[in-house]
């Protein structure tokens, strides 16, 4: 992929980036959608754009923007429709990848229009996709402890560095263990309803759905067992609950 056709911003460090693109798809995105929905909301991640009223789109319009930055394919666009706070639609496509994912609650979820299911691994033959908390480094040492006691308990750990992509190879059966310490909601929003379904579950650290309107501990697994088990782990090293409020 080149690099040529986009600028490169800095938003909160090194880590922290914001291209051209991102800008341009946001802008795309609420666009048609605010005609298609007239009186709709909108959460995005870039340019602080938000509205909260009862139907409200949440849209990350590149999540992975490290990896497109830098030429790789692991980014994609996720979009989701919440009404009243419910997830109702969910739309996350990779063009690197050329997948398709989507889900219509009571619908079920697809990849490029075919059916797909979480697998029945059992914990011990997991897969496991995580991070280390990449723009708050102070919470690195904590998720460093939770990610070491579940890799000695699971098959392996990976990471592609978009949570989106990450929660919907989990709904395709691809890995089935997913921990991150804090992500916005525009980041699992749409990969979550395909993810649940997918017959998967996704939590928050008190066992309820992550928020849709401010940042979340996400926990998430192709099995309810497998939840409790990453629960009590993440749990152990977070007797206080979460450490942040945004």
């Amino acid at each position: 992929m080149s690099t040529d056709h986009f600028s490169i911003m800095q938003k909160d460090g090194l880590a922290n980036l914001v291209t051209s693109s991102d800008l341009a798809v946001q802008h795309f995105f609420t666009e048609r959608l605010a005609a298609l929905l007239p009186g709709c909301g909108f959460i995005c991640e870039e340019e602080d754009f938000q509205d909260i009223e009862e139907a409200v789109w949440i849209i990350d319009p590149i999540d992975g923007t490290a990896n497109y930055a830098r030429g790789t394919a692991d980014c994609c666009i996720s979009v989701a429709l919440v009404r009243c706070g419910v997830p109702e639609l969910g739309v996350v496509y990779s063009p690197g990848r050329d997948e398709l994912y989507a889900a219509e609650k009571g619908k079920g979820a697809t990849c490029n229009g075919s059916p797909i299911h979480v697998s029945d691994r059992p914990f011990a033959d997991g897969i496991f996709y995580t991070a280390m908390s990449t723009y708050r480094k102070e919470y690195a040492k904590t998720c460093s402890d939770i990610i070491y006691d579940i890799y000695m308990q699971c098959n392996d750990v990976r990471r592609l560095g978009s949570a989106a992509i990450e929660l919907c190879l989990l709904a395709a059966g691809v890995m089935e263990l997913y921990f991150e310490m804090r992500l916005q909601p525009w980041d699992y929003a749409a990969a979550m309803l395909i993810l649940q379904e997918a017959g998967g579950c996704i939590a928050t650290l008190d066992g309820g759905a992550p928020s849709f309107t401010c940042p979340s501990l996400v926990i998430a697994a192709n099995k309810e067992e497998s939840l409790d088990t990453l629960l009590d782990i993440a749990r152990k090293h977070l007797p206080d609950g979460i450490p942040y409020k945004d």
